[in-house]
C-alpha cells in the first residue's frame, strides 16, 4: 500500500512541483520556516537514481560542480539552510532545492549549477528535507530567563 502511494504522489509531483529559490529561501527568518519551505516529505526508499547513480557520481566530482560548490559554501557562510549561528562544523552538503533527475545532468540543464537553487546543510537537515523527519533536526537552543535554573518551583 506504501509504495502504491509513493508511486501515485510520484506521478503527481512532476505536475504539482513547486520551484524553490534561494531568493524566496533567505526572507524566511527562521530555521523551522526554511526547513518546511525545502521540505519534500518523500517515500523511504524511493529511488531517485537507481541503476544510474554513476551519472550523478560523475557529475559530483566535475570541476563546474566543485566550482559552484564552493560558493554556495562561501555565500552561506558554510551554515546549516544558511542560517548565521547554525555553522557546519562536519560535513557540507549542498543541496539542490529541487530535485535533479538524471535527464537533467545528461541534458545539462542549467539550473542543476547554478546557486539559485542550491543551499547548504547538514547530512541530518538533508535527511529530513527528504524524507521529512524533523526528528533529525537539531532543536533549537532554549532561551535562558532570570532564575531558570532553580531546580525547584518557589
Amino acid at each position: 500500500m506504501l509504495s502504491m502511494l509513493c508511486e501515485v504522489m510520484a506521478d503527481t509531483e512532476e505536475i504539482l512541483t513547486m520551484i524553490r529559490t534561494y531568493s524566496e529561501l533567505i526572507k524566511l527568518p527562521t530555521f523551522k520556516e526554511r526547513f518546511e519551505y525545502l521540505s519534500l516529505k518523500g517515500c523511504v526508499g524511493k529511488e531517485t537514481f537507481g541503476w544510474e547513480r554513476y551519472i550523478n557520481q560523475a557529475f559530483y566530482r566535475s570541476k563546474e560542480w566543485k566550482d559552484v560548490r564552493n560558493f554556495v559554501i562561501v555565500r552561506d557562510c558554510g551554515c546549516d539552510l544558511g542560517i548565521s549561528g547554525r555553522e557546519i562544523s562536519d560535513r557540507i552538503l549542498i543541496h539542490h532545492m529541487n530535485p535533479i533527475l538524471p535527464k537533467d545532468i545528461v541534458l545539462s540543464n542549467d539550473f542543476i549549477l547554478d546557486p539559485e537553487y542550491l543551499i547548504c546543510t547538514t547530512h541530518n537537515t538533508h535527511e529530513a528535507i527528504h524524507y521529512g523527519s524533523e526528528d533529525l533536526l537539531i532543536s533549537e537552543p532554549v532561551e535562558r530567563t532570570p532564575n531558570d535554573t532553580c531546580p525547584w518551583k518557589c
